[in-house]
């Protein structure tokens, strides 16, 4: 009898962590460049009490077994890198990677980091970093006074002096992938970090070694799809109580024996 109630409360251990994977996505839905992730389960380990084909008699074997499973754990939470919508800005230095890859960034710890999220800005030294003041790499320095830039789709970035001067280059954003960009280490605002699940960075030109080009002047929004993630909330939400009834089935039961004269 016990073993139903812990089993029913893996289960809503279970649920409540997905219940939370749930919340970050519907929190982030206007985050540029967040991607969505999934909670997924397995099974725990089975009590055997009876093994599936075991002799009965001659030439005789059990077609089942007798196994009481003990519920479930949370196996992983898988990170959905499908692309955002483009979300127009007409900034010049708001980027969006249209198909795979990953803008790098130099954090404050000297490490490189990887983002989808393209909105940029000019520092006070006009380097290019990122909303929290990270340096794009390679590094790119926007000279002063200038009357237009101009970042082409293969990543070279030019700027125009005077209206009548021709445009003039003076840098190159290059992508990043992965062979398993799921095993990234999310470290929050809008980083991943490189892990040994994630493989080796393979920089390249956008366009190239199966990177997406670039769009100036536009975003690409999360990925989360508001309506999918209500859906997940409901039968999360549904799945919890049921296992609560469960436990307190359990408790009903326990209850009748512990009465019995």
């Amino acid at each position: 009898m016990l073993k139903s109630l812990n089993t029913a409360a893996t289960g809503m251990a279970a649920q409540q962590t997905n219940m939370d994977v749930i919340a970050n996505n519907i929190a982030n839905v206007s985050t540029a460049g967040f991607k969505k992730s999934r909670a997924e389960f397995e099974d725990l380990v089975y009590q055997t009490q009876k093994e599936p084909g075991t002799a009965t008699g001659m030439n005789s074997y059990s077609p089942q077994g007798v196994q009481t499973g003990l519920g479930v754990r949370t196996a992983g939470v898988q990170k959905d890198f499908a692309m955002g919508n483009a979300l127009v800005t007409k900034n010049p230095l708001d980027l969006q990677i249209e198909g795979s890859g990953f803008f790098q960034v130099l954090t404050p710890d000297g490490q490189v980091g990887y983002t989808r999220d393209g909105a940029f800005k000019k520092d006070a030294n006009g380097r290019v970093v990122d909303k929290n003041g990270n340096l794009l790499q390679p590094e790119i320095v926007v000279p002063p006074n200038v009357a237009g830039l101009e970042v082409a789709a293969s990543g070279e970035v030019r700027v125009i002096q005077g209206l009548n001067d021709a445009p003039q280059t003076i840098g190159q954003i290059d992508l990043v992938n992965f062979v398993n960009p799921a095993g990234l280490k999310a470290m929050g605002k809008n980083i991943f970090t490189q892990t040994p699940s994630s493989g080796q960075p393979q920089t390249a030109r956008p366009g190239l070694n199966g990177t997406g080009y670039l769009s100036q002047g536009q975003l690409e929004s999360s990925n989360v799809n508001i309506v999918d993630e209500m859906v997940n909330m409901i039968t999360a939400q549904r799945a919890y109580e049921t296992n609560s009834k469960v436990i307190q089935a359990s408790d009903q039961m326990l209850q009748s024996i512990n009465n019995m004269r």
